[in-house]
């Protein structure tokens, strides 16, 4: 693979839901994606789903280096605040420790200044 943004580039999903690269480098990623009345619920709210998917590529954009496949090995998240129609979402991922082919990495999504949603990452790279 070549890097975080031809990564970001060939993936349909993101790219179908709006997801765009405000910063990519070594360790970190900064992405932004627009909530759509296609994201609401059943209860007037953003499904869960999306503000995951939103952390999930801005940790592969953090954890995928030139030259190396990195995967999710596991993850979690903490919503804290519900998402609306017209927010603009923005994942932040930030590398905290890499050992052998593993790493931890957190990602905070915001609307502005406020959390929304904490997510934790740990990723491995796969053999050559």
């Amino acid at each position: 693979m070549d890097g975080p943004a031809e990564m970001l580039a060939a993936d349909v999903a993101s790219n179908a839901l709006g997801i765009t690269p405000v910063e990519l480098r070594d360790g970190y990623a900064k992405l932004t994606m627009p909530v759509t009345d296609l994201m609401i619920n059943g209860h007037g709210i953003a499904h869960g789903g999306y503000v995951f998917l939103l952390a999930d590529t801005a940790f592969a954009c953090a954890c995928n280096k030139p030259g190396a496949v990195t995967v999710a090995a596991t993850a979690e998240i903490d919503f804290i605040l519900p998402v609306h129609t017209g927010d603009l979402l923005e994942a932040e991922a930030v590398e905290r420790t890499l050992f052998g082919r593993s790493g931890i990495y957190d990602i905070t999504v915001r609307r502005g200044a406020e959390i929304v949603a904490e997510f934790r990452g740990r990723s491995r790279t796969l053999k050559s």
